[in-house]
């Protein structure tokens, strides 16, 4: 068996130099990168999705990503695509999404994609890290001085893996477990980059309510290592899904 070849490594519209980063100083309170999850963190969770249509912001999402970009630090995506292996996506579906994504979002460093299934063996699949090591190597930056920003067990494993912090913006698809296990949890994506960027000021999305703050502490805990293994397919949340578009379909793996 032909072992799966490592992930694809997309630059944004504008590239990934010339990024401005906190100096390398491994006493500077800033972190040296943000990454983010995809889906069920920056958009909505539509399994398999290759129409550019059907992208829709989670709540503060914009605000959460400009506040990164405001502090002068590199931003950047990783995310699972199963789709592809499973031939439910094409490449040039998931760089349609993907050019979507930054219409709304703004141009991102890094995009760190697996299109690799579960079952593939590959090292970059999370919760394996590979997706954030090589989005550090792409932006010459430690992993220990990274943040990725989540919404399931998957992406703090990841992150944990790698050397780098998680935070884990929990969904009704993210299981209580997976709160427990998680170093750190925040209510929101607006509470998240607040976490990240060590308590500096972060706007509040205009009009949108906040989650639950019982569902997340939004305080950093050691916890307990996560369980090894594949990760179990993700639940689309229907809750998470922005006011008029459709809820997708549940039980597709990313």
């Amino acid at each position: 068996m032909t072992r799966p070849t490592g992930p694809w490594l997309l630059s944004g519209r504008n590239g990934a130099t010339g990024v401005p980063r906190p100096p390398d100083d491994p006493g500077c309170p800033l972190p040296a990168a943000v990454l983010f999850d995809r889906d069920g963190t920056l958009v909505a969770d539509v399994p398999c999705n290759g129409d550019p249509s059907r992208v829709a912001l989670m709540p503060g999402a914009r605000e959460a990503v400009d506040a990164v970009r405001a502090a002068g630090i590199p931003v950047g995506v990783v995310t699972n695509q199963s789709g592809v292996a499973r031939g439910l996506l094409t490449p040039r579906q998931v760089e349609d999404v993907r050019l979507r994504v930054e219409e709304l979002l703004g141009p991102f460093a890094v995009w760190a994609v697996c299109p690799h299934g579960p079952g593939e063996g590959c090292g970059c699949r999370k919760p394996a890290p590979g997706l954030v090591l090589a989005a550090c190597r792409r932006l010459g930056v430690p992993p220990g001085r990274t943040v990725v920003i989540g919404d399931i067990g998957a992406d703090v494993e990841a992150a944990r893996a790698a050397g780098a912090r998680a935070v884990l913006v929990p969904t009704p698809a993210t299981r209580p477990e997976e709160v427990t296990a998680a170093d750190a949890t925040a209510a929101d994506l607006t509470e998240a980059v607040r976490l990240a960027l060590g308590s500096a000021p972060v706007a509040a999305p205009t009009g949108e309510p906040r989650r639950d703050p019982g569902a997340a502490t939004g305080e950093w805990r050691s916890s307990p290592a996560g369980p090894d293994g594949e990760p179990r397919p993700h639940r689309a949340a229907p809750a998470a899904v922005p006011r008029g578009h459709p809820a997708p379909s549940t039980g597709e793996p990313r």
